[in-house]
């Protein structure tokens, strides 16, 4: 079950994933399958794996050693992992909307959101700066003052 899971999970990701880097977004109901339907479909996976095990998985949050012991259970990990394939393709898919209102051209934001979907903040990273960049730097200067 839990190879199952995780396969399924994977490819509903890779799915959304390749509509937002590669199809148009002209068209609102195929924009809402990388940024609405799949994660929330993983975020249904997410929570009955959750549900179902975490109790007796026997981890917790309150130090790395149970965080290990968490994670050791198979279905919390696929539940872990359903959790990061969620987040980040909301993530991409807000990100990508906010670089099209930029102006950033579709070659462009590719890597960056390749980047977020393997390295998750560090895209998101890359991603703001990206979108900061393109905005016009203006200096204030004080009325009066000489230039």
């Amino acid at each position: 079950m839990p190879d199952t899971s995780f396969s399924i999970a994977s490819l509903a990701a890779m799915v959304g994933w390749t509509i937002l880097i590669f199809a148009p977004r002209r068209w609102p109901l195929l924009n809402g399958v990388p940024r609405w339907a799949i994660p929330l479909a993983l975020s249904v996976l997410y929570s009955g794996l959750v549900l179902a095990n975490f109790s007796a998985s026997g981890g917790g949050y309150g130090s790395i050693a149970e965080v290990r012991q968490l994670f050791a259970s198979d279905q919390v990990l696929v539940a872990g992992w359903a959790h990061c394939l969620a987040f980040d393709l909301m993530i991409g898919a807000i990100m990508a909307e906010r670089m099209d209102r930029a102006g950033v051209q579709r070659p462009w934001q590719a890597p960056v959101l390749c980047a977020i979907l393997m390295f998750g903040p560090l895209g998101l990273l890359l991603a703001v700066l990206t979108e900061a960049g393109l905005r016009p730097v203006t200096r204030i200067i004080p009325q009066g003052a000489v230039t």
